[in-house]
């Protein structure tokens, strides 16, 4: 049996190893991924020394039974082990974990730092394309490619769209090896359009360069991401009328019974961390419909609460705040061009604001965070698998449509047999799917789940069975 997983980062080296572990002799597992952050993935691989992870270190493990591996790795002891790491160590601990699962093996285990750039069925399995030419067989393929390049922010006009004013993607390297982020000037007027942990990220790299000039960072609710609690809450169990409302597949239901919930308890931290296990199963009894109000209405308030930043990242930017340095809006960007001298002229409308203002920045910075929108992508190898109907968009722009056991739906909803999807774009199945929690038991019940069908498809079970 041939496994290839197509996506070097945390999915899908997580899986990678899952599989390296359990894999008997004579399975192939490849594992490709772009060369640059190959083994690590973009979110630790390219993050920089300033950028801190946003959860505790001894949550962090890859193995599910081991969750304190990460702090166990660094030799952080009871008094660190609850810090927040930069994401530069994470990576390196991603990496060394993939290492010793190779050296272990039993499989016939294949590292490709390339960029795969199509997919296509051939014969009983799959042919897959590399950008340097070569091609790659394989009986199942698992697409773990992560989270997409951002789109451009709507409303931004052709001709600063290519101009230094406009930067899409902060870390986004130039021919030179420099981040565009690298190209701010220390005085410049800076709009960030987002304000959660992408926007935490800039900001803590435009402070690292001694960034004088104004930052504003703009979203439709203008939410920042609460911080963790330091010590971390007590845990807490959800009572009857959470877990009820949890199986109503009705999203007004459930808010009344946090509601009710929330006053009576220390932090209310512990109360989204409990629901947690809970919230896969939810999703999927919601309806269409019900979805959809969530995303609309709650969606920027639960990923606040949800996705913490690390204590003193959360304090950094309240002192900017308080110093008046840095201001947090909430409202849209309607339109921006090029200044007539350089620069972006932006027309914002503020929330509950009937008039837009016209205003000026010499840079504007996309920092709207995960994009997983298929449908509209410019990732060439999803883009190549979209056009040939291999796959389809989730009816929400979530990512893409798979069945329970992961494998993805073509574009008249039947099983593609043998491809499979593992990471964020499974949040239009899950919605909880893009955090190490969550991340790292998919790969496992993928990894076992694979080799299960490879156990029943080889040829001495054929025989068996015949």
């Amino acid at each position: 049996m041939r496994i290839t997983i197509v996506g070097a980062g945390f999915s899908g080296s997580a899986l990678a190893i899952e599989l390296a572990r359990n894999a008997p002799g004579g399975t192939e597992i490849r594992l490709i991924g772009m060369p640059e952050s190959f083994g690590r993935g973009v979110a630790y691989g390219e993050a920089r020394a300033e950028h801190l992870l946003n959860v505790r270190a001894n949550e962090l493990g890859i193995d599910p039974d081991d969750p304190g591996g990460f702090a166990a790795w660094l030799n952080l002891g009871a008094r660190g082990e609850n810090r927040f790491m930069p994401r530069l160590a994470y990576g390196e601990y991603l990496y060394a974990r993939l290492q010793d699962a190779i050296q272990e093996t039993r499989a016939d285990f294949r590292m490709t730092p390339q960029e795969a750039i199509a997919v296509e069925r051939h014969g009983d399995g799959f042919r897959i394309t590399l950008i340097d030419g070569r091609e790659v067989e394989s009986d199942i393929v698992v697409l773990a490619v992560g989270a997409l390049p951002p789109q451009p922010l709507h409303g931004v006009g052709p001709r600063l769209l290519v101009d230094p004013a406009y930067i899409g993607w902060p870390w986004q390297r130039s021919l030179l090896g420099d981040e565009a982020i690298d190209r701010i000037a220390p005085d410049a007027r800076v709009l960030i359009v987002g304000t959660g942990l992408t926007m935490a990220d800039t900001v803590a790299t435009l402070q690292r360069r001694r960034h004088r000039g104004p930052i504003v960072a703009l979203s439709r609710h203008g939410l920042l991401p609460q911080a963790h609690a330091q010590p971390p809450s007590a845990p807490v169990a959800l009572p009857p009328t959470v877990l009820q409302a949890l199986n109503s597949g009705n999203v007004r239901q459930l808010l009344r019974a946090l509601r009710t919930l929330m006053p009576i308890l220390p932090d209310w931290r512990s109360l989204i961390d409990a629901l947690r296990p809970y919230l896969q199963a939810y999703w999927k009894t919601l309806a269409h419909a019900q979805r959809a109000r969530f995303l609309r209405h709650l969606r920027s308030h639960w990923e606040s609460v949800r996705h913490r930043l690390a204590p003193d990242m959360h304090a950094e930017l309240q002192a900017l705040r308080d110093e008046g340095r840095l201001r947090i809006r909430a409202g849209r960007l309607l339109r921006a061009r090029l200044g007539e001298n350089g620069g972006a002229e932006v027309l914002i409308r503020e929330r509950g604001a009937t008039h837009a203002t016209l205003e000026h920045y010499d840079v504007v910075v996309r920092a709207t965070g995960l994009d997983t929108d298929i449908e509209h992508t410019t990732h060439p190898l999803v883009s190549q698998l979209r056009d040939a109907g291999l796959i389809c968009a989730d009816a929400l722009g979530l990512g893409l449509r798979a069945s329970p056991q992961c494998e993805v739906l073509d574009r008249h909803g039947m099983p593609v047999r043998g491809l499979y999807c593992a990471g964020p774009l499974l949040r239009g199945q899950l919605w909880e799917i893009t955090a190490v929690q969550e991340l790292r038991i998919a790969a496992r019940n993928l990894g076992r789940q694979l080799l299960r069908n490879a156990q029943a498809t080889s040829p001495a079970a054929v025989a068996r069975q015949g």
